[in-house]
């Protein structure tokens, strides 16, 4: 009960701050918010690595992540009274590169209509198609109030910077929800994933598909393999240097032939040994004495996650045996209930992968430009959803499965 005449008592007002760079931040105050209950209310998940500190410094002290790389770090923070209630991931992107989530046609038609398309604010794991939290929240902090917080401060720091608009890209359902209700635009796309419908073995997995896609996986798993091939599990001290000499090479190869150039550096892959080996899986093929080809994972608390492949010797069925096959087997032996392979590929499918959507949302500050891009999703939203049901028809599985 307030005395008459006393002053009336004010909570202190929040702050928003742009962070140039996860050295503002101590590592243990942003993986508190990438790991609370808060942040992950509503997700079988307790880790994510890709959001965690260690990964995303990783990224910027390699300076794959930079002012010259178009990935300009600019995390958003909030703050009462010095007390950290929440961050947000955050980059001034000058170019639609390594997002995985394409919006080059929007940038081309806004700049032939004379609009300047970059820069742009990027809400995401760089370089990474992978669904995780975007909106991270302290713990005990009241999750609707701080993600409506962040949320205004990525307007603000999109005014401020003159950038065109903002794109938080493979964001978990609810906040994907969150955001629409803010006043994003929604969009969807697909992915595929397997599921662990609690395995024993790998044999078992086999026996819930039909008899004819049970005995192709077989051949292609013993025909990969044939010419003297072996395969190791490598993790955590295990993996040394030689080991990310070789991978590289092979990476190497894959991006320069997909994308132009490789986004990740050498350097990148000794810091993500250095800072979080245990969460680091490298699948590697020997023949003849020396490594050949080799694929690179991250191991999230539920979920295995494949992120890159490659090879200098080219074999058949190898591609999918070191990133599709033994990705299985070791999500089986670690009692993990799903492996995320990537971005698109629709031959996951006949390798017992599901069709699974994803969720991206966009605040676009031209009306004109907004309006458009509003009706394109709206019309994208009703295909996607129509090729993930026709593609859950396509599954490999028994049909009582």
């Amino acid at each position: 009960m307030e005395t008459p005449g006393a002053p009336r008592e004010t909570a202190p007002a929040l702050q928003v701050r742009a962070l140039a760079g996860l050295k503002e931040i101590g590592a243990a105050a942003w993986d508190a918010c990438a790991t609370s209950a808060e942040t992950l209310r509503g997700s079988d998940e307790t880790h994510n690595p890709f959001v965690s500190h260690a990964f995303l410094s990783a990224l910027e002290d390699s300076a794959c992540v930079s002012r010259k790389t178009g990935w300009l770090p600019l995390h958003i923070s909030l703050e009462r009274d010095g007390d950290l209630l929440g961050v947000v991931p955050c980059y001034l992107k000058s170019h639609s590169q390594g997002e995985y989530v394409f919006d080059h046609g929007w940038a081309d038609a806004y700049e032939r209509a004379g609009g300047v398309y970059y820069p742009k604010l990027q809400v995401s794991v760089p370089f990474t198609p992978v669904t995780g939290p975007r909106f991270l929240i302290a713990p005990r902090a009241d999750p609707d109030m701080v993600t409506g917080g962040l949320i205004a401060g990525l307007r603000a720091l999109r005014d401020q910077a003159e950038a065109s608009s903002i794109h938080v890209t493979f964001m978990r359902e609810a906040e994907w929800e969150q955001a629409g209700a803010a006043g994003f635009l929604k969009r969807t796309d697909q992915q595929f994933h397997w599921v662990n419908a609690g395995y024993a073995t790998f044999d078992a997995f086999l026996e819930a598909l039909a008899s004819r896609k049970r005995k192709s996986i077989r051949r292609e798993r013993r025909d990969a393999l044939s010419p003297g091939i072996t395969v190791e599990h490598l993790t955590g001290a295990d993996i040394t240097e030689a080991h990310w000499d070789a991978f590289f090479a092979f990476y190497t190869d894959t991006g320069a032939r997909k994308w132009g150039r490789p986004y990740l550096n050498r350097r990148f892959f000794s810091l993500l040994s250095e800072r979080m080996a245990d969460r680091v899986l490298l699948i590697m093929a020997k023949r003849a004495g020396r490594y050949i080809a080799g694929a690179i994972n991250l191991i999230g608390d539920v979920a295995l996650y494949g992120r890159n492949w490659g090879c200098v010797e080219d074999h058949p069925f190898l591609h999918f045996e070191i990133c599709y096959y033994q990705a299985i087997d070791f999500a089986i032996a670690r009692g993990l209930k799903r492996v995320e392979a990537g971005a698109q590929g629709e031959h996951k499918l006949a390798r017992g992968y599901r069709p699974v959507l994803m969720h991206s949302a966009h605040d676009i500050a031209d009306p004109g430009l907004r309006k458009a891009v509003a009706d394109y999703l709206q019309r994208e939203r009703t295909h996607v959803n129509a090729l993930v049901g026709e593609f859950d028809s396509l599954t490999p599985f028994k049909r009582e499965t």
